[in-house]
């Protein structure tokens, strides 16, 4: 599978600029931190109002994974993230189709941003055809990844301040509205946690659906290639970057549930953020956050962006895909240009796709890639290393690991209906080119040989 490069494509390659502080940046802006105003309405009605403690449920099952992405970088620091974990530490086939799932994850989720912007630019300009909106951003996207990773990082890590800064003026606008009678009157309260009526298992269904707000920390593993000193870097992004969204996550919850102790105040708890917007600072504040929200699923749908053609351009680089073509480095622009410019035609698609399709398919590759993770860590560090002799072995390296493939199990057994039945269908066709690749499974799946 492997074919001979040009002289100029043999000398390009990923250009390591990237340190912690962007890199963490890139991982906020894909998490997408205002995300939680969305979900706050779906999740209050769920847990009887104790949004705060299903994302303090859901932050501990996410750490557990980012555990596992951090000791898997470390071993193999490449640009391919699970899909590179799984095939070095269990096989080539599971890596390859661990790659192919997570593609609906990295694929779709650009679109998806995009489809988001383009409903916020239709309640804001209604007489202007969507279409322009799509191509205007998916154009501004494209081209932006195309120039380079330290661009994305910059316009991500603006966005991102910009983010926590208008979540800072709206918890100040709560707080003040709480201290003076709204809500439950009170600004210190176990309300938001507990209360005497608080049951553990909505909470803990309100934390499946709540982990997918963390989708996004994962993603900068792909930036290994990118990053200076990644073995040490990008595990502690990772960490970070899950931690800080939690922590942000619980804080605004926790003052949010005091300003709407429940659903009462919402015309429709499932699109909560336009009144809690209109409740908190009023009209003309609500229309300025509708334009804000553009920017911010716009840079989340740039570092997503980012992390597709990464992973594209590494199962490129081994084979699996034609390599000409994915696996082809700009000596210019030190970028996979060719996978940019796919991912940026695939995003045009949000012209007339379905967003509950579109995430259907999201949630489908994450979880397989949160899952073989940390089975990955099991089979690479406990397994083929044998590192079981003491105890703190057998902890980092089996106990936590395992406990964090246990609780992605609770997602999977969470997860829709249409997701299961679209991934199981893009994962056969996946058997099925995997089948046509190896000449029938007759032959080794294509790795790149890191020698050459």
């Amino acid at each position: 599978m492997q074919t001979n490069a040009s002289p100029a494509q043999s000398r390009a390659s990923l250009k390591k600029t990237l340190t912690l502080f962007p890199v963490v940046m890139i991982g906020l802006a894909y998490m997408q931190p205002m995300t939680l105003f969305d979900t706050f309405g779906i999740v209050t009605n769920l847990t009887g109002g104790h949004v705060a403690t299903a994302y303090a449920f859901a932050l501990i099952a996410i750490l557990f994974t980012a555990l596992s992405y951090g000791k898997l970088v470390h071993r193999f620091p490449s640009a391919g993230s699970a899909y590179t974990y799984a095939q070095k530490s269990i096989c080539p086939h599971v890596g390859f189709m661990v790659g192919w799932s997570s593609l609906l994850d990295y694929l779709f989720m650009p679109m998806i941003n995009i489809l988001l912007a383009k409903s916020y630019f239709e309640s804001l300009i209604p007489g202007i055809p969507s279409w322009i909106f799509v191509v205007l951003l998916v154009g501004f996207m494209t081209l932006t990844n195309l120039k380079g990773i330290r661009t994305v990082a910059n316009f991500n890590g603006l966005i991102v301040v910009l983010q926590i800064l208008v979540m800072l003026v709206i918890v100040g606008m709560v707080i003040y509205g709480v201290a003076h009678g709204t809500g439950e009157g009170t600004l210190v309260s176990s309300k938001p946690f507990w209360t005497e009526n608080s049951q553990v298992v909505p909470m803990i269904t309100g934390a499946t659906i709540l982990c997918f707000s963390f989708l996004g920390f994962d993603g900068i593993s792909s930036l290994s290639e990118e990053t200076k000193d990644a073995k040490r870097v990008i595990p502690k992004a990772i960490f970070l970057t899950a931690l800080i969204g939690g922590l942000l996550f619980i804080a605004v919850s926790y003052f949010l549930q005091l300003y709407f102790p429940d659903v009462s105040h919402f015309n429709d708890p499932d699109s909560s953020q336009p009144e809690i917007m209109l409740y908190v600072a009023g009209k003309t504040f609500q229309f300025g956050i509708l334009i804000f929200s553009c920017v911010t699923v716009l840079a989340s749908g740039m570092a997503a962006h980012a992390g597709v053609s990464r992973l594209m351009y590494v199962m490129g680089r081994d084979g699996v895909f034609p390599k000409r073509f994915f696996g082809y480095i700009s000596p210019k622009f030190h970028t996979p240009v060719f996978n940019v410019l796919l991912v940026g035609a695939i995003a045009l698609l949000a012209i007339n796709f379905d967003l509950v399709t579109a995430t259907a398919l999201i949630n489908f590759g994450a979880l397989v890639a949160f899952t073989f993770v940390n089975l990955s860590v099991i089979s690479q560090y406990w397994i083929r290393e044998k590192l079981r002799r003491t105890l703190k072995d057998n902890i980092r390296f089996l106990i936590l690991p395992l406990c964090g493939a246990l609780t992605v199990g609770a997602l999977w057994v969470n997860l829709e209906k249409s997701s299961m039945e679209l991934g199981l269908i893009w994962a056969a066709i996946g058997i099925i080119y995997l089948a046509i690749v190896t000449k029938g499974f007759r032959l080794p799946v294509p790795q790149y040989d890191e020698e050459r």
